[in-house]
């Protein structure tokens, strides 16, 4: 399991970004026995961004008994949960680039249009399905009654 890369998503779960130290380290615990697919997972994100440190690149600050979750903060854990293979992985973020990262994202456009043709792809197969499905027992009705009404005949 990453550390950073779990408090980043713990901490965006908050409201407003900030949770206490209590908070977090019952969530941390919550995630470290939850399995080893949370451990995969934030080994993918963290590979995505080479050199994370969370604190000396300021995506989290101490506040009064707690940690909060910066704005870039906020923009490096969108970067790191993109879409794998898009673009390369940074080795260091700073500040500067921050905003450069955000902007590789996928817009809103592009990512509601593949989201649309996924929907209709989806539908069309489940047309299809049905359509398949309510063909099959009409045929063996159809065949069962020719059969019935070839048996009639012949017993007259």
């Amino acid at each position: 399991m990453n550390f950073q890369v779990t408090v980043l998503k713990i901490l965006v779960s908050y409201p407003d970004g900030f949770a206490v130290m209590a908070d977090l380290k019952r969530d941390m615990a919550i995630l470290a026995t939850s399995g080893r697919d949370w451990g995969d997972r934030t080994k993918r994100l963290a590979a995505r961004v080479l050199g994370l440190d969370i604190f000396s690149q300021g995506l989290v600050v101490r506040e009064s008994g707690g940690w909060k979750i910066t704005v870039r903060g906020r923009a490096v854990l969108e970067f790191m949960e993109g879409r794998p293979g898009t673009e390369a992985a940074v080795e260091r973020v700073p500040s500067e680039q921050v905003d450069a990262a955000v902007s590789l994202l996928p817009q809103p456009a592009m990512r509601s249009k593949r989201r649309r043709q996924r929907c209709e792809r989806r539908r069309g197969a489940r047309e299809r399905a049905r359509a398949n499905a309510s063909l099959t027992p009409r045929r063996r009705l159809s065949e069962s009654s020719e059969v019935q009404v070839i048996a009639d005949d012949s017993d007259e």
